[in-house]
């Protein structure tokens, strides 16, 4: 398949790039800047190149640079800030510190007629992030675009399809940031859109297949959005030679455990394990409150009860794991190759001596293509649309020490949240929501008693990644409705309150 090479010098939009590429139905992949010349000339599917932005000046001792012979190969390329000012640098221009620096939104006229600008007008409102700038073009080159404070905001060379732009199409900022990708692709690089979520099925099946050939496959079932689609797809390969396992830890949410049962064993007829382990979980997380201890108690006893029920199932050569593309890209960041490998998405690694060879046939994907594959695949709404959750469960939802009585305070408050943000039609506004319970209690008064009992905290966010987000802004009506049902329903609870902080400062999670 066809595909665009993405190298990436630090910037925190160049998953952006990739996943634009990726909705306008072309293949995208991300290396880090000093990916090899010898694997982009031996790879025959690569048609161009995109060098994302970063925080370096390119001229400064360390700054990162690719191997300059790329510009030889005839591919297109086209560079985006830092990638402009590399460009620059390499092809004998000129970058220079900018006298102001330029963040934030421009008005960008560009020429009439240029092919990245195809059927736009200028001007069109970009957004810039740079403190360096061109101040003179490489030799065969021309200008084709400029800002108020850039004068050189776009250049290009038609005869090399060499393309650079100081701003960044791949944001939201930018008005019409997918269409001048489109014109590259398309205009420039004559791509033509196969990749979409069918033949990444098709070709995964087909993978899937050659690789597992007779061997048995063992996946870890979180219940997740990740495991889930990992496992129905694994199924269509190879059917019968995938086992599922699913370790109900006793920090799971209100009847997650029939949930899981009933999709994968009802209606995929996919062969699964359930393992109840929850005093195990329990009696080791007893008098913990630190939350880094209660991950590592958890990740340790999730690999001892993985390890033990999986010898009783047999030999199996592989473990399937929901690994997701921005996981592959953060081991391998600008800084360089890792060789780090994916950690168990519920815990913190499985051990060595287990001996699996890794299957991950979602490692391309980024999460919003892993649900679309879910829904061609057939997987139900409450499966594919779930929300986020955490590895350790509810253990890191309860601040302070787990106890039965807290956990069963926390699933009934949680269930109620759901079921009132789904009542609403809510559910699918917000990137994440879920209860909070504090280790504080309040003086309140029911009926006529005055009553001492636990805080709960709301959280809902809104996000595209989960690396940044804003609080949701509930409704009032809705989270009164939302307070006064568990206040009146979880006996235990006689105080609601809402998360009104954004990530960053915050975290989404509180622990």
């Amino acid at each position: 398949m066809n595909k665009v090479l993405i190298l990436d010098f630090g910037s925190q939009y160049t998953q952006l790039i990739a996943r634009k590429v990726r909705e306008l139905s072309v293949y995208s992949e991300i290396q880090p800047f000093n990916y090899p010349l010898h694997k982009i000339k031996n790879d025959k599917d690569i048609r161009a190149i995109i060098l994302s932005g970063g925080p370096a000046s390119v001229s400064a001792p360390g700054a990162p640079h690719c191997d300059f012979e790329i510009f030889q190969l005839g591919l297109p390329v086209l560079g985006i800030c830092y990638g402009l000012q590399l460009i620059a640098f390499v092809l004998k221009g000129e970058v220079d510190r900018a006298a102001q620096r330029e963040y934030g939104r421009a008005d960008l006229w560009f020429e009439k007629g240029e092919p990245l600008f195809n059927q736009l007008q200028p001007p069109v409102q970009v957004w810039m992030s740079h403190g360096d700038h061109l101040t003179a073009v490489p030799p065969g080159f021309k200008i084709i675009g400029y800002t108020q404070n850039s004068p050189i905001g776009a250049i290009a060379n038609h005869q090399k399809k060499i393309y650079g732009l100081q701003f960044h199409p791949e944001v939201y900022h930018t008005a019409y940031g997918k269409e001048i990708l489109a014109n590259f692709l398309y205009e420039i690089c004559r791509f033509t859109a196969d990749w979409s979520t069918e033949s990444f099925i098709e070709s995964s099946v087909k993978n899937i297949k050659d690789k597992a050939g007779k061997d048995r496959v063992l996946l870890g079932l979180s219940g997740g959005v990740d495991s889930s689609v990992a496992a129905v797809l694994i199924h269509k390969a190879i059917g019968d030679q995938l086992s599922c396992m699913f370790i109900d830890t006793g920090l799971l949410r209100a009847a997650e455990k029939e949930e899981v049962e009933r999709v994968f064993q009802e209606h995929f007829h996919i062969d699964l394990i359930s393992v109840t382990a929850g005093s195990v979980f329990l009696s080791k997380l007893k008098g913990v409150i630190d939350p880094e201890r209660k991950r590592k108690i958890i990740g340790k006893t999730f690999i001892e009860v993985f390890e033990r029920e999986a010898k009783k199932l047999g030999r199996f050569r592989f473990l399937a794991q929901g690994t997701l593309y921005p996981d592959v890209i953060e081991s391998v960041s600008f800084k360089g190759p890792s060789a780090t490998i994916k950690s168990h998405h519920n815990v913190g690694g499985l051990p060595e001596k287990m001996k699996f060879e890794l299957l991950e046939p979602l490692r391309e994907l980024f999460k919003d293509e892993v649900r679309a594959v879910g829904r061609q695949l057939e997987l139900p709404a409450e499966i594919i649309d779930r929300h986020p959750f955490p590895g350790p469960g509810l253990a890191v939802r309860i601040i302070g020490e787990i106890t039965e009585n807290r956990l069963e305070f926390l699933r009934q408050a949680d269930t109620i949240f759901m079921q009132e943000l789904r009542s609403a039609n809510l559910y699918q506004k917000i990137w994440q929501a879920f209860a909070v319970l504090l280790p504080v209690q309040s003086v309140g008064v029911m009926g006529d008693e005055r009553t001492y009992e636990n805080v709960l905290a709301l959280r809902a966010v809104t996000s595209t990644d989960g690396m940044t987000a804003d609080w949701f802004e509930m409704p009032a009506a809705v989270l009164g409705r939302i307070s006064n049902r568990i206040i009146n329903e979880v006996k235990g609870i006689n105080r609601v309150v809402y998360d009104v902080s954004s990530k960053p400062p915050a975290t989404i999670e509180w622990e």
